[in-house]
């Protein structure tokens, strides 16, 4: 058998790759099979989720208690059903989230100062020291789900989830500009 020098061999290796290139560029992309994004928006939701809980649960929070004391930082003193509203869940599941809550101390319940007849509930003390702890977890679980994107990649990972959100909500006048794609036509 002869052997072959390197030249010949850089030569062969070029041949291959131009010719894997031209065959890449050649082939026309498949479309994603039928339910891929609704499984693959799903199962990321899962995972991150449950990452995230791992981390809250250091600071004593269960699964989506970090987004009532998140929007109670934002805006003190609403009422269940707005914050039911605000958070997409139903009310007596936010009922039974602001008892837990409050048997925790991170927030309370009080009647409203000008119609006692609405119940507002407030962070305690406790309640808006948790805000770093709440941060620092979620930078983490970002971080680690985000591992290996660019940040351009995951600019563009951000903005295509806002237009999928946007068509699934009904508020489907989110601009794609800035979105940097590929067309598969």
């Amino acid at each position: 058998m002869a052997k072959k020098d390197k030249g010949d061999k850089e030569r062969s290796d070029k041949a291959g790759n131009d010719k894997a290139e031209r065959k890449k560029a050649g082939k026309k992309k498949e479309p994603a099979a039928p339910g891929a994004l609704a499984n693959s928006v799903t199962q990321v939701a899962r995972a991150m989720r449950t990452r995230l809980s791992h981390g809250l649960a250091e600071s004593g929070l269960y699964a989506g208690q970090d987004g009532v004391i998140q929007m109670l930082s934002q805006e003190d003193g609403l009422t269940p059903g707005a914050l039911a509203q605000r958070l997409g869940v139903k009310a007596p599941t936010m009922t039974r989230t602001i008892g837990r809550m409050e048997a925790q101390g991170f927030l309370f319940r009080r009647a409203d100062d000008r119609d006692a007849r609405l119940t507002k509930v407030h962070l305690t003390e406790d309640g808006r020291n948790t805000m770093e702890r709440i941060a620092g977890a979620t930078a983490d679980c970002e971080r680690e789900a985000t591992r290996g994107l660019s940040n351009k990649e995951l600019r563009t990972l951000v903005k295509l989830l806002a237009v999928v959100d946007g068509n699934l909500s009904g508020k489907a006048s989110v601009s794609r500009e800035g979105v940097d794609t590929d067309e598969d036509d």
